[in-house]
């Protein structure tokens, strides 16, 4: 073998792994989603149609580049508690939810993923932040989804 081709042979098993690993596709990020009502609700599954609908305009694609676990709770805080938990044993890359039941549910059960929540009247007041401010100085986030 002659010594051009051996450089060339060994520089391009070099490359294989830098070659590989440009190849390979962004991983899925997963969502957790904590609904306080039924899965029947009509006014429920409105809001989930607004939301995936708003991860497709940010170009979230539901089985492509994303999976959303949903949790119903149907209104009753013991189930509440247990979907919480179920959600976080998940280890999604981030949890929303509306509702201040919901949200201090997640945060009985938080193990360091962000929450995003929303509709709740006093987040101060509850304890979810420590200012609106700074919200990301606690463990759960006022903002608006962003998975990067």
């Amino acid at each position: 073998m002659k010594r051009r081709e051996f450089i060339t042979l060994l520089g391009g098993a070099a490359a294989w792994p830098l070659t590989a690993h440009a190849q390979q596709p962004e991983r899925m990020r997963r969502i957790g989603v904590l609904v306080p009502g039924g899965e029947q609700d009509p006014e429920y599954q409105a809001r989930m149609a607004a939301f995936n609908a708003a991860l497709r305009r940010h170009g979230w694609i539901v089985g492509s580049s994303v999976s959303i676990d949903y949790r119903w709770a149907a209104g009753d805080p013991g189930r509440m508690d247990v979907a919480a938990s179920e959600l976080h044993q998940l280890a999604p890359d981030v949890i929303f939810t509306n509702g201040t039941g919901a949200t201090a549910a997640l945060q009985r059960h938080n193990r360091g993923v962000p929450i995003v929540f929303a509709v709740v009247s006093d987040p101060i007041g509850d304890g979810f932040v420590s200012s609106l401010a700074r919200p990301e100085e606690t463990s759960l986030a006022l903002a608006p989804l962003i998975l990067k």
